[in-house]
């Protein structure tokens, strides 16, 4: 990486000691010279155009994938640019790396919250974008008030920002659940296109089960589905098909009914579909015609999930013309009519040569279309897919051929008409060249054989005879098994092949060797003339075999079939236990059962539960009450309106006369407030007096805001003082294991959030799992055992947490700046659990903003045994700036102080304060050349001090 305070010249050095061509070095410095000072020099000019053609660079360098973080200082510098083209590819290279540098993004917020007033759009939604982007807990409440007024905006595109930022704000902080659902159900009545995809993707982000926010807009949602654009399109349909399992009845309740069944009895239960249910399959179907295979699929399951049996089929074609596209979308799509052509084999079957194979496709498209053939075949048209498989077998693809081959046995299982047929082309198989294709042949006849047995004994002789040359172990433990379950139809060869396998059995593999000791046991037990001395021989080369397993097999078998004095009542039943009629296997699609998980999801594609996957609700037995839909929808938070409105609006602005900055802003509030209501007239007195209500509210909260902005724009800094927090990913720690706890689970993180009951208590977060079958109650804390002086503000109590659910609670310590352990019972109604927990040191105290100024006088008065310092050399991958604060800030709670422009060496200072006590910590880590540095706290309390010197150095070390 470059950095911009050494000198190209430097870079140059280290290049020429590398490399040997003069040419090479020459480059790397046109482009250092380029890259870092001709972009900085541009960005620091003052002609716009300049900074224009240096955005547009370094935009088009993050768009190929380029690292453009260097640069920061310089961009962010430009974030108040006046020019607007510029200011927006700012945003841009903000929004990209505001996480990253957090910092300095911080020093700018005030920036952002004056373009979030700006009267361009994209500006207004940029801003929002760049504040939501930035990952400091102290901050939401301004991003919460930012979202909230953005949700009111005049601009749709916005208010869709505005819904974007909604989850960034909830995985943020989850605690602002409550009012982000009120906004999330504001702009669900939001009338325009634009918006609804987006909304709808918060919802489902942040609260799926309130399906009662839907209700209202269900019909709305149908109506503009055909206009919103393609991923909200996907979105809407795949939330709408879990709203429609859970307020309509089964279409398919009375398909598959007993013939029986009387017709009297039929008409007392008809099935009549709900008009919104209709709607929905109604205001889908045109959908299939999408250019876009996603929502094809969305559409795809919908009807797969919610559509009558009769009208499903109309997906088939869609899906079809799907096949025509990339191998990707194939592969998808292939694998959900994998799944749908097992319960709905009729709506593929006119299309089956689509399904057939090309030598082009890749092995994974090949297997799935085989697939597909195979669950198509029927009486009707076994014989034309037999052909093709057979085409297939000659395939240089030997994973293609293998899966061929098990296509072929599963054919024969589910058609009796062609298994004998099936049987001789795969013995056929048998003398091919390629062993892969004998062994995969000789496992699948196998089983087919396993029905049939009497009336294969010619096959099983033929089989017998591949011994000598078939190597794959699968395939000779296949062959050994078969000889041994059904020796009494090869009498003379079975003891034969026990003799060959017992002179090579020290070199077989680990599954053969087990076949062997089974093949002797059941041949001594039929034939103990002939092979009784073989099976003792087998059986004492297995007692010393390496494997345990071999070991254990041999002496269980020993026990059981050749009786002594020793021998249990086990070996009575030897017989029963290795000559038992076994049932035949059967050859199932792996695609059984994987309709239970939504078709066209990640979840169904690993076929296993994905993060984040919401289960397919089952139809309701009885309809819910269909009244709740009837809600007449409102007009949208705030209306577009036409060109001419706004330009009106604006002149009726300007003639205005020039007011204080507060209340021009309240003003603009009553504006909006008046623009998003229902006239008065239309409005009974109590709701008039709730909005003045709401509005008085509002305006109070909107001068308070203004005034924060005033001083932020006064004071840049100042803002710092409440929002420097770190950066750093929470660690989770165990408290209680689920074994021990007995199916209760216990994880906690020090949430680094104020405790608000009381200050100088830690905030421990506690999050419950009960993974046993049964409830939980009366979760609570007792007989809490502390050292002297140490507090615990207890959870209140949960009464009770259901099987397979997860509950959250919040524990507050003073732990009287110690690390000793604080330990208490968890209880529930059965049980209590002794357990403590032991913070770390970094956890025992709390950010605190320090100008560099005031760092240095304090540090100056924390000298002397106050002051512990250590030399490291850093880890290489932290010998950046980033790198050390997300480091240092993930070992201890504390503020990063705003760096000057650097040296040549740069310092990095942290500040915090301890909860209990509020004594001043200071960390410094100095850094110099080839990763060498020196780490300094300067801390009242000693032992305190010396133990975050050793967390810090083993985070910037390890």
């Amino acid at each position: 990486s470059i950095h911009p305070s050494i000198h190209p010249s430097t870079y140059i050095d280290i290049y020429a000691h590398t490399h040997t061509h003069t040419h090479t070095y020459i480059y790397i410095y046109i482009y250092i010279y380029i890259y870092i000072f001709k972009y900085r020099e541009m960005l620091d000019s003052n002609k716009d155009s300049l900074k224009l053609e240096a955005m547009k660079r370094i935009v088009a360098m993050i768009a190929r994938g380029k690292n453009a973080s260097d640069l920061f200082p310089a961009v962010v510098k430009n974030v108040a640019c006046k020019n607007i083209e510029v200011k927006k590819l700012v945003y841009v290279y903000l929004v990209r790396y505001a996480e990253e540098q957090q910092d300095l993004a911080l020093l700018s917020i005030s920036t952002f919250q004056r373009g979030l007033k700006d009267p361009n759009q994209l500006i207004r939604a940029s801003a929002l974008r760049v504040l939501s982007s930035i990952r400091v807990t102290i901050i939401v409440p301004i991003m919460m008030l930012a979202i909230k007024e953005a949700a009111s905006d005049m601009s749709p595109y916005v208010r869709k920002t505005a819904a974007h930022a909604i989850p960034k704000l909830y995985s943020l902080d989850p605690e602002q659940k409550d009012q982000l659902i009120e906004v999330i159900e504001k702009l669900l009545a939001d009338k325009t296109t634009l918006v609804a995809g987006s909304v709808v993707m918060a919802f489902e982000e942040v609260c799926p089960e309130r399906i009662d926010l839907i209700h209202k807009n269900y019909r709305k949602l149908c109506n503009l589905l055909i206009d919103v654009e393609e991923w909200g399109q996907v979105v809407i349909i795949n939330m709408l098909t879990r709203y429609a399992r859970t307020q309509f009845l089964n279409p398919n309740i009375n398909v598959n009914e007993d013939e029986d069944e009387d017709e009297e009895e039929k008409e007392k239960k008809p099935y009549v579909m709900d008009p919104d249910h209709r709607l929905l399959l109604r205001n889908t179907k045109p959908l299939l015609q999408s250019r876009n295979a996603a929502v094809v699929m969305a559409v795809a399951q919908l009807y797969f999930h919610l559509a009558p049996k009769a009208e499903v089929g109309v997906i088939a074609k869609a899906l079809v013309r799907l096949l025509r596209s990339h191998s990707e979308v194939q592969f998808v799509v292939l694998q959900n009519v994998a799944t749908m052509t097992i319960k709905r084999r009729g709506m593929f079957e006119p299309y089956l040569k689509s399904f057939y194979i090309r030598s082009t496709d890749p092995t994974q498209i090949k297997v799935l279309k085989l697939e597909v053939l195979t669950n198509l075949a029927n009486e009707t048209n076994i014989s034309t897919i037999l052909r093709e498989f057979q085409t297939y077998i000659k395939s240089m693809d030997k994973d293609f051929v293998a899966a061929t081959i098990q296509a072929i046995g599963r054919c024969a299982t589910n058609i009796g008409e062609v298994r004998d047929t099936c049987l001789n082309g795969l013995v056929q198989l048998l003398s091919n060249r390629d062993e892969l294709v004998v062994a995969e042949s000789v496992v699948v006849i196998k089983k087919l054989l396993q029905m049939q047995p009497e009336k294969h004994s010619d096959i099983i002789k033929h089989m017998a005879k591949l011994t000598d040359n078939i190597q794959v172990p699968m395939a000779r433990a296949s062959i050994l098994w078969l000889i041994g379950e059904y020796c009494e139809h090869v009498p003379k060869i079975a003891p034969d092949v026990l003799r060959k396998m017992a002179k090579s059995f020290t070199n077989e593999e680990d599954i053969v060797k087990l076949q062997i000791i089974n093949l002797a046991a059941k041949l001594y037990l039929t034939n103990s003339k002939q092979t009784k001395l073989l099976t003792q021989y087998v059986l004492n080369l297995a007692k010393y075999d390496q494997n345990y397993d071999i070991r254990d097999r041999a002496r269980f078998i020993r026990q059981l079939i050749v009786p002594t004095e020793k021998s249990g009542a086990l070996s009575k039943y030897a017989k029963k236990l290795f000559l038992a009629l076994k049932p035949a296997p059967v050859l199932e699609s792996p695609f059984k059962d994987r309709d239970h998980f939504q078709l066209g999801s990640l979840s169904h594609l690993l076929n296993a539960k994905a993060g984040g996957y919401q289960e397919l609700p089952d139809w309701p037995e009885t309809a819910p009450d269909p009244s709740v839909r009837n809600v007449e929808v409102k007009e949208s938070v705030r209306a577009v309106g036409t060109e001419e409105e706004r330009k009106q609006e604006r002149k009726s602005k300007k003639s205005k006369k020039p007011k204080s900055e507060s209340e021009s802003n309240s003003e603009e509030d009553e504006e909006s407030e008046s623009d998003s209501s229902p006239s008065e007239s239309e409005e009974s007195e109590a709701e008039v007096k709730k909005k003045k209500k709401v509005h008085l509210q509002r305006s109070n909260v909107s001068k308070h805001k203004h005034k924060v902005i005033a001083m932020t724009m006064s004071c840049p800094v100042f803002l710092t003082l409440q929002t420097i927090s770190p950066s750093s990913a929470l660690k989770n720690f165990e408290l209680l294991h689920r074994i021990t706890g007995e199916g209760l689970s216990v994880d906690y993180c020090f949430s680094r959030q104020p405790f608000s009951p009381d200050a100088n208590m830690v905030a421990v977060q506690m999050q419950f799992t009960n993974n046993g079958a049964a409830d939980t109650k009366n979760l609570h804390i007792e007989d809490v055992k502390l050292q002297s002086g140490m507090r615990v503000k207890e959870f209140p109590e949960i009464e009770l947490l259901p099987a397979g659910e997860t509950a959250t609670a919040v524990l507050g310590i003073d732990f009287c700046d110690s690390t000793q352990a604080a330990n208490f019972q968890l209880c529930t109604h059965a049980k209590k659990f002794f357990v403590s927990i032991q913070p770390p040191v970094g956890e025992l105290m709390r950010p605190v903003f320090l100008t560099e100024n005031e760092f240095k006088k304090e540090q100056g008065q924390l000298m002397g045994m106050n002051e512990i310092a250590e030399k490291l050399t850093l880890d290489a991958k932290c010998r950046n700036e980033h790198a050390i604060v997300q480091r240092v800030t993930a070992a201890a709670n504390l503020s990063r102080v705003p760096p000057v422009p650097p040296p040549d060496h740069p310092v990095h200072r942290f500040a915090g304060r301890t909860v209990t006590s509020s004594s001043l910590v200071l960390v410094t880590v100095a850094t110099k050349e080839e990763g060498a540095a020196q780490l300094t706290v300067n801390c009242e309390k000693m032992v305190i001090g010396t133990m975050l010197v050793k967390d810090i150095l083993l985070a910037l070390t390890q």
